[in-house]
């Protein structure tokens, strides 16, 4: 808005609203008298006809119209999308069909006047009909049904030619903000236009975010800042084109929204701290979709980076999400961060009267027997000490895929060792006591 521009005071513009207010009652009354007219009249039963011709269509025609959807096996999903949005809207269809089919044989056969009601029926249900399916492009369930509404309104008021009267009347209801004034009518205009382009940002973002994603040049971290950023760029650039366009001046709005931020900064300090944190992760690279990791008692692969937590999927299926933060303040282990390289360790122990020598061979031997154990850098076996009833040893072996689970590859090692100890007649002992049995009690008193 121009601030050198008068902007009209209060009384003046509820005056104005009062004034608009009353020429449209006294229209909508001289538009029903005229409805009392002998050939209105028939044009409103023609309607309400065809409204009851296209319910009929829609009861005979939409079962086997499903029918005929379900029986299309192998359709791509746009295609029955496309199908499914058709048969909701069936009757609409047949609605619009029937009444321009009469609105044209009544041209050629009667006055054009004689279809002045029929042919502004015609265009209300062809622009709400167009609308309800141009609507269906957005994802987003809120931000359809704000695009749907808004812009049935507006085009009934364009067809009805009521604009500037709705506009003036909407103008009316508003308060000043310093030297700007917001008005209902400003706000729904912002609301519409914003909706729109972020309905476009949002396609936008989608298409890029498809050939990011399928781009294997570019790392998996860089990825998702690449998508990030993007989306912050292009709805942030919606939203302040949208607010200009409508001539709500920002500035005005400086002290405002400084105070919110204010507030804002020390009510959401946790969130602000996670988006920062997931910007880190995504410019160091430290973690990155894919990677394995262990935080706490969680072991699992990231799935997804967000804005402000990473999904971490277990392998019994639990997905944990993550706060950012706490992947950069806590101790994480990422098993995969430059290499797939995994060492594990597993204990046993054999009784004194085993050969050491014969026992690491077997251990070794056994562990590579084992699949998902590598090869090229074998198994290795150490004593580590002499306990109260064993012999200990250490068994160390590595393995390149920790998505494939860590207890099942050490249950299968555990599990190779049994046999071949069974196998060679290696023992496993287990701690024994003996306990001693005092048959001599001391006498009470002594």
């Amino acid at each position: 808005m121009d601030p050198e521009i008068e902007q009209p005071t209060d009384a003046e513009a509820v005056e104005a609203a009062l004034g608009e207010i009353n020429s449209l009652w006294e229209q909508g009354l001289s538009f029903a008298e005229s409805l009392l007219r002998p050939w209105n009249a028939y044009q409103v039963g023609i309607a309400l006809a065809v409204l009851v011709a296209a319910y009929i269509l829609r009861r005979v025609f939409g079962p086997r119209v499903r029918a005929w959807m379900a029986a299309r096996e192998g359709w791509p999903t746009w295609r029955m999308r496309i199908l499914v949005v058709i048969h909701t809207r069936l009757q609409m269809i047949f609605f619009v069909a029937l009444i321009w089919s009469v609105v044209l044989v009544m041209r050629e056969v009667t006055w054009p006047s004689r279809t002045f009601l029929l042919t502004i029926i015609a265009e209300l249900a062809t622009a709400w009909l167009f609308v309800a399916f141009a609507t269906r492009l957005i994802r987003s369930n809120l931000l359809r049904t704000i695009v749907r509404y808004g812009a049935w309104v507006f085009v009934t008021l364009a067809i009805l030619n009521l604009q500037d009267e709705a506009a003036a009347i909407l103008d009316s209801v508003g308060f000043n903000l310093g030297e700007a004034r917001l008005s209902l009518l400003t706000l729904l205009q912002a609301l519409l236009i914003v909706a729109a382009l972020v309905t476009v940002a949002r396609f936008l973002t989608g298409s890029a975010t498809n050939r990011i994603e399928r781009n294997d040049e570019i790392s998996p971290s860089m990825r998702v800042l690449a998508i990030k950023f993007m989306q912050v760029a292009f709805y942030g650039v919606a939203v302040y084109v949208g607010l200009r366009l409508t001539g709500i001046d920002l500035t005005g709005l400086a002290v405002l929204s400084g105070a919110i931020g204010v507030g804002l900064g020390f009510g959401l300090q946790k969130v602000v701290s996670n988006l920062v944190s997931g910007v880190i992760i995504l410019l160091d690279k430290s973690i990155k979709p894919g990677d394995v990791i262990s935080l706490g008692e969680t072991f699992g692969w990231i799935q997804t980076l967000g804005a402000r937590y990473a999904s971490v999927v277990t392998r019994d299926g639990k997905e944990y999400l993550i706060p950012n933060e706490d992947l950069i303040t806590n101790q994480v282990v990422n098993w995969s961060h430059s290499n797939d390289f995994v060492r594990l360790d597993i204990y046993f122990g054999t009784a004194y009267g085993d050969d050491p020598h014969k026992v690491r061979r077997l251990a070794i031997e056994a562990a590579q027997g084992v699949d998902r154990v590598l090869s090229n850098r074998p198994p290795v076996c150490h004593i580590v000490g002499f306990g109260d009833s064993s012999v200990d040893y250490i068994l160390r072996f590595w393995i390149q895929d920790p998505t494939g689970g860590l207890t099942n590859i050490r249950g299968n090692v555990y599990l190779a060792l049994w046999d071949a100890f069974q196998e060679h007649g290696i023992s496993i002992p287990f701690p024994q006591r003996e306990v001693k049995m005092l048959n001599d009690r001391p006498e009470l008193g002594d």
